[in-house]
């Protein structure tokens, strides 16, 4: 879902953004959302108006050298990125949850649809941080307001 909300709240303030989403366990390569996740998922993203559409991969070194953002969803995801990652990677690792309250993500299975809305809203919130922090609230802020004047417009 984070890749999701971040590739759409980038498209919708037009950034250019390249997102991909990966694990650090080889566990579902290839698979797209785990069947239990994926009616609530889909239903979450759906009922926001974001695409989603992911096929899982597991983290490679290239990774490191390719992006300048390696984005971790909770704890134990940070501590195995910091622990496969190459010495001096071009790729800043953080918790996603850095750009906002600095929490993980909450795993949402556990917690019915209300947990799926949580995860939502905390991806969403980390996407618009990491967005102002990377462009500069001015140019955040300006591209804000020019996409909510032209939905408005709709």
């Amino acid at each position: 879902m984070g890749e999701a909300v971040l590739q759409h709240e980038a498209n919708r303030l037009k950034l250019p953004v390249t997102v991909d989403s990966a694990g650090t366990a080889g566990y579902h390569v290839g698979d797209t959302p785990d069947e239990r996740r994926v009616p609530w998922t889909v239903a979450t993203c759906e009922k926001h108006g974001v695409p989603i559409n992911h096929q899982a991969r597991q983290v490679e070194k290239k990774d490191f050298k390719e992006f300048n953002y390696i984005l971790a969803s909770d704890h134990q995801n940070l501590s195995n990125l910091q622990r496969i990652a190459p010495k001096n990677p071009k790729a800043h690792v953080a918790l996603f949850g850095s750009f906002g309250d600095d929490k993980a993500i909450a795993d949402p299975y556990y917690g019915g649809q209300s947990g799926f809305d949580q995860c939502y809203r905390q991806c969403l919130a980390y996407s618009e941080g990491l967005l102002k922090s990377v462009y500069g609230d001015e140019i955040y802020n300006a591209r804000k307001s020019e996409a909510e004047a032209t939905t408005s417009q709709l």
